[in-house]
């Protein structure tokens, strides 16, 4: 790297990511002293993403000008990703709508590095879902690897281990150009990252829309599980308490890396790559993680941990600024102690490296020792960089003279909060009068048959064991459900077999419609998709994808979509316990259609009494539909896939339905009354009907009502309503409970071995072959 003066490196035009690449050299080192002396020295800040009101609001906090590793930490603490400066306002909602009923089932929540429930029998669960969008454009495989790795430190640095992952993927066009460049690459790095830690992926999704071209969306999940016991916090308190790093080296990978590029659009330009902002994206080694994984557990179970903070995002920067403001008093550092693994490195570099597998623990002196010896076990990198002090500022030194003097709390918590224009799009009015009704509908047999089987096979509806085969979806050997099931099950204590169930679910185009409904909506499948596994849903974690910020139609989307999840949560008695904002996820003046993803946790006393997605053998066991069918076509996989239309409104959602049928459905995996269960979401009661029958490869008679359309009760997207199986010896006590309960039910076919695939009484007959070759074929021949 060449040596470059402070006005060389900060000269107007260099990018962020090479404005922090290139800080100054040992030789200038940039300290507070020579920043208080030389006032008027120009500073990127604009490069680094600072505004010119941000800029002088850190000149007022530090009372002079922040030296080079002091703008590189604010910069990246304070950017869109790390500060939440566009999103606070709103997000303040899910505190003001969490009851104390709610808050009383977590043991920590928004805030922490993952939220965490009480599970019961002493067990606690923390999961929680994050974004790695802008990354896994530039870098697919690094960028997605990359993304599980950082989620699944966020679950370890709760004290719990990491025991399943999920994920939610979003791409542009299936068959375009750049899907097959960025798809392959995301999904073999969920998959080579999570198959080495060994770590099921249970579930997830997979979509397609032309919105998210140039802009994927990857949304990671993981669950572990602890002793409530054994919780762990992030802050850093006693006087003379030391600050431990450890895993990996520190390096130039992911300089500004997530914190800048999920802080800014795509800018669409072509001829200058696609991006304003090129940072490298981080490089994750799964191996050291695996091996750090198993360290982290070991200190804690030897309580040598007093807190401890993963590094992802900002790096050390967010680690020691995050680990001082939660504590009781201030925190020096030696950066020049920090292992590194590239020659040259300056503080602002160190600080803002994005590298992967690392840790920072706060340690008694006592216990020092002890927890060298554990790393060492484990062949873990340790340093002690630095200690807690009686002050109230975080110091950062290197080779004794002071970089960083800052109050760390105006780093991790006090950055800007912007009160962004928010304002109703002047094309939803249009958009929502856009009804779907004008289109022509299918009436006859022919024509029926021959829009389920286009619905079934486009992408989106399409079976997506192209991408989950690809995943370990059994090691470890406690996975119960996985892909394709409506929800993923683990067990968490083989003694008594009680277990967790997880989905993540949007539909977005039903959002785009409709934000407010369009997120309850999402909101309720994830909630019926944990119910229909037999699970009682206990939590929730959310991932807010939308475009950029300084939009006002943006901002209402996301105003809405928060309210939309926040009321419901409030009405189901589910507290949201933490989750991810990522904006600007767009490329030019282009948005993403808003995609807010909700993930659920729910809670089985035992995993033997899951319910399983396919229909089994069992020759007459009846098929019920619960819920009620309406004519509802907004936003629907019909109007999408046949007409390539988007308008209207969504589906209409009833809560306090999904509470009752989330109660029955309990009920009936409890006392042994459900053998197989699906929920209709999209592309209705048809796409439900074909799953079952090819995932539990026995064949069926479904039986439509003759006082009603064929066509609303095939491809309606109605929500509340789940399909079942019932055994013959359970049919009457099932529907007197329903019936009792106010649970709306009809019947709607038979289990039949011998019908050799799927038969729709008055509409047409399917071979097992040909839905398969239907369903199945799509991807592979997109992609193979």
């Amino acid at each position: 790297m060449p040596q470059l003066t402070s006005r060389d490196r900060f000269s107007a035009g260099q990018s962020a990511a090479s404005t922090l690449e290139t800080v100054t050299d040992t030789l200038a080192i940039d300290t507070t002293e020579r920043a208080a002396e030389t006032p008027d020295l120009p500073q990127p800040y604009r490069e680094l993403g600072l505004a010119d009101d941000e800029y002088a609001r850190i000149r007022e906090i530090l009372g002079r000008r922040p030296t080079d590793a002091e703008l590189a930490m604010y910069s990246v603490m304070w950017s869109e990703h790390c500060s939440y400066k566009s999103s606070k306002k709103h997000l303040r909602y899910f505190g003001e709508t969490t009851t104390e009923e709610m808050r009383s089932k977590m043991l920590a929540g928004i805030g922490e590095n993952a939220g965490v429930v009480d599970i019961g029998d002493g067990w606690a669960v923390t999961f929680k879902v994050e974004s790695h969008n802008h990354p896994s454009y530039v870098e697919p495989y690094q960028g997605a690897a990359t993304g599980v790795g950082g989620i699944v430190r966020d679950i370890l640095a709760m004290g719990a281990r990491p025991l399943a992952v999920a994920d939610s993927l979003r791409f542009g066009p299936a068959d375009a150009p750049d899907t097959r460049r960025v798809l392959p690459g995301v999904v073999a790095g969920v998959a080579g990252y999570g198959n080495c830690l060994g770590l099921p992926n249970i579930g997830g999704e997979v979509a397609f829309d032309a919105s998210y071209a140039g802009n994927p969306l990857v949304n990671a999940l993981c669950v572990g599980a602890m002793r409530t016991e054994d919780l762990h916090l992030a802050f850093a308190s006693g006087t003379g308490n030391k600050i431990i790093l450890f895993g990996a080296r520190t390096g130039l990978d992911g300089i500004g890396g997530v914190s800048v590029l999920a802080s800014d659009t795509f800018s669409g330009d072509e001829n200058s790559g696609g991006r304003k902002k090129l940072p490298s994206v981080q490089v994750g080694d799964p191996f050291t993680e695996k091996v750090l994984i198993e360290c982290c557990l070991e200190l804690f179970q030897q309580k040598l941990v007093v807190g401890i903070q993963d590094l992802g995002g900002a790096g050390l920067s967010c680690a020691t600024s995050e680990l001082a403001a939660a504590g009781d008093g201030g925190m020096r550092v030696e950066l020049d102690k920090v292992p590194l693994r590239a020659e040259g490195m300056t503080p602002a570099e160190i600080l803002s490296s994005e590298s992967q597998e690392r840790m920072c623990a706060v340690v008694e002196p006592s216990k020092v020792d002890a927890f060298l010896t554990v790393c060492a076990k484990w062949d873990v990198i340790a340093t002690v960089i630095g200690e807690v002090t009686d002050g109230d500022h975080l110091v950062v030194t290197w080779h004794g003279e002071t970089v960083v003097d800052v109050p760390p709390r105006t780093v991790a918590h006090q950055g800007p909060v912007y009160d962004r224009p928010v304002a109703r799009p002047s094309t939803q009015d249009a958009l929502q009068a856009d009804t779907p009704e004008k289109l022509h509908r299918p009436s006859t047999p022919d024509e029926l048959r021959e829009t389920l089987l286009k619905v079934v096979s486009s992408p989106n509806q399409a079976s997506k064991e192209w991408v989950t085969d690809q995943y370990d979806r059994y090691v470890r050997g406690n996975t119960v459900l996985s892909q394709p099931s409506d929800g993923g099950m683990i067990r968490i204590d083989e003694e008594t077999g009680r277990g967790v169930a997880v989905s993540t679910d949007c539909n977005s185009r039903f959002v785009y419609l409709d934000p407010y409904a369009g997120a309850q909506i999402a909101l309720a499948e994830a909630y019926r998709n944990v119910a229909t596994t037999g699970a009682t849903p206990l939590a929730v974690t959310d991932c807010l994808n939308f475009g950029a910020p300084t939009d006002p139609g943006v901002m209402w989307q996301f105003e809405q979509a928060v309210h939309g999840i926040a009321d419901g949560c409030a009405q189901l008695g589910i507290p949201v316990t933490g989750g991810n904002v990522s904006f600007y996820n767009q490329t030019g003046e282009t948005a993403i259609l808003p995609t807010p993803v909700v993930g659920v946790l729910g809670v089985i006393d035992d995993v033997r009494r899951r319910i399983p997605t396919g229909i089994g053998a069992e020759a007459g066991e009846t098929l019920l539909l619960l819920g009620e069918t309406h004519d509802e076509f907004g936003g629907s996989a019909w109007a999408h896939v046949i007409h390539g239309h988007l308008g209207g409104l969504p589906p209409k959602v009833d809560l306090e339905r999904e509470r009752l049928l989330a109660e029955i459905l309990v009920a009936g995996s409890r006392d042994g009354m459900i053998s197989a269960a699906h929920d209709l979401s999209d592309g209705g009661l048809a796409q439900a009907l074909v799953e079952m029958v090819l995932i539990g490869q026995c064949g069926a008679r479904a039986l439509l009502d003759e006082d009603a359309d064929p066509f609303v009760q095939l491809f309606s997207e109605s929500t509340g309503r789940v399909l079942v199986a019932v055994p013959r010896t359970e049919e009457l006590r099932f529907t007197e409970m329903c019936t009792a309960r106010g649970l709306p039910w009809r019947k709607a076919g038979v289990v039949d071995p011998e019908a050799g695939g799927l038969e729709i009484q008055g509409v047409a007959t399917f071979g097992m072959e040909e839905l398969r070759d239907a369903f199945e074929s799509t991807l592979p021949k997109l992609f193979d």
